[in-house]
């Protein structure tokens, strides 16, 4: 049995894993005013046109036609299953899309689930999945594992530019004029499937520290995943000041944030995504 992975392009995952795994992904269309670009933009084009414009970028959801037609090179294979793992319902309705075409070719060899969360931490469930489709290959177990690893994926970042908050309404513009000035850094987590503000930090070092203050015990047989939109320098410098927090043999990744999800955390944010046991 060949089985194939695909998701939807709010899901971010390193490019090795991508080639590795063969991981197929549905393109998320994104615009900037007038300018619409139905397969969105590469992360080179799309924070290079962040830094040259003023225009805040916006996103639709991939419809049920873009799923089908992924799906029907693979409709009813009996030498192929398909693993569809797209973002949480409670940001979006593309689960019911690909649904919806999975149904419309009458598709019975497809598991359609949502990740409960996006970005990186989606990307992190797939590519740990893939690591584990690499000696087990029965179905039932795999979808077994899907799950363990989506109740223990958690996800801390620190966003950088309030704007993009405040476009996306879950910050108000005199919130996001105070905390400018004051040089405010939220925290961001994913809860019950939500982005949610889990605390204001004064500064990048009280939000670092108190990132890593949340790491309960790490899992260290899967990946510690280093995140950013645009500012890998944050990175490396976070895991430079913590890394003595980390397990001794931890394997580390570091992954870009693309233009979806880009598109509503802004350039410079940054953080980490790791498995408790």
């Amino acid at each position: 049995m060949k089985f194939k992975i695909v998701a939807d392009a709010s899901c971010d995952v390193p490019e090795e894993f991508l080639e590795k795994y063969d991981i197929s992904i549905i393109p998320i269309e994104v615009a900037f005013g007038e300018e619409i670009y139905p397969e969105g933009l590469s992360k080179k084009d799309f924070y290079d046109k962040i830094e040259n414009t003023t225009l805040i970028p916006k996103t639709a959801m991939p419809n049920a036609y873009k799923f089908e037609q992924f799906y029907k090179d693979y409709a009813n294979k009996e030498d192929v299953f398909v693993l569809t793992i797209v973002i949480s319902m409670e940001m979006s309705q593309t689960k019911i899309q690909a649904q919806m075409a999975a149904d419309s070719l009458g598709m019975k060899n497809v598991f359609i689930e949502e990740s409960g969360c996006t970005t990186v931490a989606q990307g992190a469930i797939i590519c740990e999945l893939c690591k584990y489709m690499e000696k087990e290959q029965d179905v039932n177990k795999i979808i077994k594992e899907f799950y363990r690893l989506k109740d223990k994926c958690k996800l801390y970042a620190v966003i950088n530019d309030l704007k993009y908050l405040k476009n996306s309404g879950r910050l108000s513009s005199s919130s996001a004029f105070i905390g400018t000035m004051l040089n405010v850094k939220p925290v961001v987590s994913i809860v019950d499937g939500k982005v949610v503000n889990i605390k204001k930090c004064m500064g990048a070092n009280q939000a670092d520290s108190f990132m890593f203050s949340q790491i309960k015990e790490i899992d260290d047989n899967h990946n510690f995943y280093y995140i950013h939109s645009d500012n890998l320098p944050a990175v490396e410098k976070l895991h430079e000041k913590y890394k003595s927090k980390l397990p001794a043999n931890q394997t580390i990744t570091n992954c870009e944030i693309g233009c979806v999800v880009g598109s509503h955390v802004g350039p410079r944010c940054y953080g980490f995504v790791y498995f408790e046991k």
